[in-house]
């Protein structure tokens, strides 16, 4: 096992024992990956971490035992599929060393089959998500997790100016969307989503990325992401083609102002929904409240979203380490939508912005 999953499982059972939590149940999922390294096959045969104060080990379908043992050397309680689980997790239980009627703590991405599995086991359970243990961890990142979002941010900027360098009449949102995914891959990253909205398009803030074609008098919205060494990136930039209308260039000032507000009141010890209540104000009071729909923000990791979420009713108290987005957005159908976002990290004296890209208009 890697000194980096010793340190984390070292940090959730401190957790762990300041939350009173006997058992943190883990599926296949990012939490697995943050805790242990280790991304197994899923499917429906059972696989689960579990972490107890003084064991932790693997529920793991024989047939993945062979390459799994590469990633980690946690113990492993398998099973064949003509078996079947509750032998083996009946043993995984018994070297927990569980109290009676213990509190266990679930992993919220967890298949429902797996989770009852193992509350059925667990008779006089309590139980609960992981917001207070793994979740609390993972929103604050480390020195080595700031290195990686950095890198992936930076390589993002690359790809987002790519998309706006190619921007030509007649070029498809597509064809955008292919350039910019080679950047990534030449870079060794992974693609993980490319919304490339002209015109109208940008109108719908999930736009899916089509055929439309780039003329003159565009407005250009991309919002793109991609994972590099295990960290993914998440940005949004604007720009218009040709000379920008009064009305985009209005939109784009009052937007802008959103960014600064919400980045002036990002702050630890400040709640989430401040955050979100600074960009919207500035959005509502220029008259746009109507056309703003989303939360302002998201929090960025092993996942694209993640906790913490900057939305008008969270009481998260914004800790130094975490990761967020900062997005507010104006949406006029018909015509444009105009979003601009960045990724920050909180720092003791605020946020500290991970892209290097200016947040100006670009203008083809």
């Amino acid at each position: 096992m890697s000194s980096l999953s010793d340190q984390r499982l070292a940090a959730l059972r401190e957790r762990m024992a300041a939350t009173g939590t006997d058992l943190v149940a883990i599926g296949p999922s990012s939490h697995m990956i943050y805790l242990a390294g280790l991304d197994p096959h899923g499917d429906e045969r059972p696989v689960m971490l579990l972490v107890a104060p003084g064991h932790a080990g693997f529920l793991m379908p024989a047939l993945n035992v062979d390459s799994a043992r590469q990633k980690t050397d946690l113990p492993f309680f398998p099973w064949r599929d003509d078996d079947g689980p509750d032998a083996a997790l009946a043993d995984l239980l018994k070297a927990s060393d569980l109290p009676a009627n213990p509190s266990v703590v679930i992993d919220e991405t967890m298949r429902a089959d797996f989770a009852l599995l193992l509350l059925d086991a667990l008779p006089g359970a309590s139980r609960r998500f992981t917001d207070d243990t793994v979740g609390f961890l993972r929103a604050r990142k480390d020195d080595a997790e700031y290195r990686l979002l950095k890198a992936s941010a930076v390589l993002n900027d690359k790809a987002a100016q790519a998309g706006f360098d190619a921007l030509k009449p007649g070029i498809t949102e597509e064809e955008v969307a292919a350039v910019i995914r080679d950047v990534y891959k030449a870079a060794g990253a992974s693609p993980v989503f490319t919304s490339i909205c002209f015109a109208g398009n940008g109108a719908f803030p999930h736009h899916h990325t089509g055929q439309t074609q780039l003329k003159a008098g565009d407005a250009v919205l991309i919002d793109i992401g991609g994972r590099l060494d295990g960290y993914p990136s998440d940005m949004t930039r604007v720009g218009y083609f040709g000379a920008p209308s009064e009305e985009f260039e209005k939109v784009y000032a009052v937007v802008e102002s959103a960014v600064q507000a919400a980045l002036a009141a990002a702050k630890p010890g400040v709640t989430a929904k401040m955050i979100d209540k600074a960009a919207r104000d500035v959005i509502t009071e220029a008259g746009y409240g109507d056309c703003f729909p989303h939360r302002t923000g998201h929090g960025l990791g092993i996942d694209i979203h993640e906790p913490p979420y900057m939305t008008a009713t969270s009481e998260t108290v914004l800790d130094e380490g975490m990761v967020f987005s900062i997005e507010p957005g104006i949406y006029l159908p018909g015509k444009f939508g105009l979003r601009l976002e960045e990724i920050v990290i909180l720092r003791a004296d605020g946020a500290e912005i991970l892209s290097e890209m200016p947040r100006d208009a670009v203008i083809r």
